[in-house]
């Protein structure tokens, strides 16, 4: 069954986001596919729950629909990250089929620029393995 994401706008997360140093953490490996499930983390707050989502996957079945998929690569076309919820977690949806390094740090200097940080304010945890 294929993903539906809704829209979060970045004004209605957390204050935090665009004020202090943040780090999000791999809770698994870049290698487990096209969602790696992640966290936001900055020093006195409350942990935030944001996955990366690669929506072009497309075996066995679709990960979003073309709608979905279309407006994921318009953004990300123009700068921008797709921040929505899947499953009552936060995603970040970007255009691809897995992870690597490069696409999560872009990922989340969009996102730093979405709740007006500066993206050297952001850093990641990743982790390698499966």
């Amino acid at each position: 069954m294929q993903a539906v994401i809704t829209d979060i706008d970045p004004f209605d997360l957390p204050e935090w986001l665009g004020t202090h140093d943040v780090v999000w953490h791999a809770e698994a490996g870049l290698r487990t596919g096209h969602l790696v499930r992640g966290r936001l983390v900055a020093e006195g707050e409350t942990d935030l729950v944001c996955d990366l989502l690669a929506v072009d996957e497309a075996y066995p079945e679709p990960v979003v629909d073309d709608a979905t998929r279309l407006r994921v690569h318009q953004a990300w076309r123009h700068g921008q990250v797709v921040v929505g919820d899947l499953r009552g977690r936060m995603v970040l949806a970007v255009p691809g089929t897995g992870f690597g390094p490069e696409l999560v740090l872009d990922a989340l200097g969009r996102l730093a620029r979405a709740v007006g940080a500066h993206a050297e304010r952001y850093a990641a945890l990743l982790r390698l393995s499966v």
